[in-house]
């Protein structure tokens, strides 16, 4: 068939396929209550290097990691995440560990203690908590920063967006875990996993880190009245790839609220390639990230076998606001509009597009949240950790009117990764198969 209405079409048939998928569907739950329900999935082929194919555009998150087709069921959605997941050890970050056998955790004075033990060494975490007047169970906020400029484990958004409604606000120190930046075998991490030393990155292990708090505030329940199925997540710049990396690798977090995250965070580094002055996969940083992975710089990043909205993808079915500012030109706020727009397909294909949202509004100020963008959070944060089910979620703030995202995902469904042919006039001429448009399994 052809049809000269181009992407728009496209986009036109799977949002009608979204629609059917879901109205087919339960409702996909917000929360869970285990790090990672699909723990027990078949791991997907990892192949090397020299064996990955070629995919110019933005991979498919719905297709199968072994290409035999795609499924956009929720039910097939736990394994196909748990493909992602692999994917983004395996090339990027380095693995994520289990939950240790051994933790404990104590809670006095505002500050939250977390010991976990492996093989004989322990590494200590500790939380100072602002908790609300009043008896609880609280939602909770958990602050990811701890870098200069920033107080110590503070969140980045206004503290009254929380402390106005009862919210309690926990910080995570990520250098507990290992040192911000300059990561070494003395770090209490590696001295746990000394496997792991150079053979993975700073956000596999702060990620573990998160996790492992999270454990904490379960084990101290009766002393610590918090409300385990409403917990967010905030970083801003470094630590906004960190609230993703968490919020995308723990299923207990319930809203992730990612600032100026860049390159490494909502940005997809195929896209960011084609801009100039941003933070690319080749320019990114050598410790946060295996060092394996910089084999993907330049070209060969079309060799990635998936890319960060698939990350971001990770998070469905929960909540994530990602925000963004564009007068930052390092953070290649386009590429993650683009990244933004491509992600947000899987919760619209699940029937919940009102949980993913993105605000990309330009500022002076880095991490800091200017006061028009106050209201997009806070009614995510009314939603998804207040249950405020009139909360209007429908943020999709952006000036990229230039832009058009589904040039990067209109192959989806064709099992065909190739751009379609723009002519840059009032039409476009895209060919495709009419049973492409097929919801369900291949």
């Amino acid at each position: 068939m052809k049809f000269t209405t181009g992407v728009g079409l496209l986009l036109l048939l799977f949002n009608i396929g979204a629609f059917l998928n879901s109205y087919a569907q339960e409702v996909p739950p917000f929360v869970y209550d285990v790090e990672n329900t699909g723990a027990d999935c078949t791991m997907p082929p990892l192949p090397s290097f020299a064996d990955l194919p070629i995919v110019e555009p933005l991979t498919d998150p719905f297709e199968w990691s072994d290409g035999s087709g795609r499924d956009t069921t929720f039910a097939s959605w736990e394994h196909r995440r748990n493909e992602i997941k692999a994917e983004i050890e395996n090339y990027e970050i380095g693995l994520k560990p289990d939950r240790p056998d051994t933790i404990e955790a104590s809670y006095s004075n505002d500050t939250l203690t977390v010991n976990v033990t492996v093989n004989g060494k322990t590494l200590t975490l500790t939380s100072a908590i602002r908790l609300p007047e009043g008896p609880g169970p609280f939602p909770a906020v958990i602050g990811l920063n701890t870098f200069a400029g920033f107080v110590y484990g503070v969140i980045t958004l206004p503290d009254s967006i929380f402390t106005n409604r009862d919210i309690a606000i926990i910080s995570f120190n990520h250098n507990d875990v290992s040192i911000y930046n300059t990561p070494s075998l003395s770090d209490p991490y590696y001295k746990l996993y000394p496997e792991l030393y150079g053979n993975s990155g700073q956000y596999s292990a702060w990620a573990w880190g998160v996790s492992r708090l999270i454990d904490g505030l379960e084990l101290v329940q009766g002393d610590l009245p918090i409300d385990l199925k409403h917990i967010a997540v905030n970083g801003c710049s470094y630590a906004g790839k960190l609230a993703i990396f968490a919020g995308a690798f723990d299923e207990r977090i319930a809203l992730t609220l990612a600032q100026e995250s860049g390159g490494g965070g909502a940005a997809a580094w195929r896209v960011s390639k084609t801009l100039e002055g941003v933070e690319t996969l080749g320019n990114t940083s050598h410790v946060w990230f295996k060092e394996s992975m910089f084999q993907f710089a330049g070209d060969n990043v079309s060799k990635l076998p998936h890319d960060h909205h698939e990350l971001l993808a990770m998070i469905a079915p929960r909540a994530v606001l990602n925000i963004g500012n564009p007068a930052m030109v390092w953070l290649a706020e386009e590429s993650g509009y683009v990244s933004s727009v491509a992600a947000k397909k899987v919760w619209e294909n699940f029937g919940i597009a009102d949980r993913f949202g993105y605000t990309f509004i330009e500022h002076g100020d880095h991490c800091v949240l200017p006061a028009v963008q106050e209201p997009e959070v806070e009614a995510f944060v009314d939603k998804f950790l207040l249950g405020d089910t009139l909360a209007n979620t429908d943020v999709t703030t952006n000036s990229y009117d230039y832009v058009i995202p589904e040039y990067w995902t209109a192959w989806w469904g064709t099992g065909i990764p190739e751009f379609p042919i723009l002519d840059r006039g009032e039409s476009e001429e895209v060919w495709f198969e009419a049973e492409c448009a097929n919801v369900g399994p291949a």
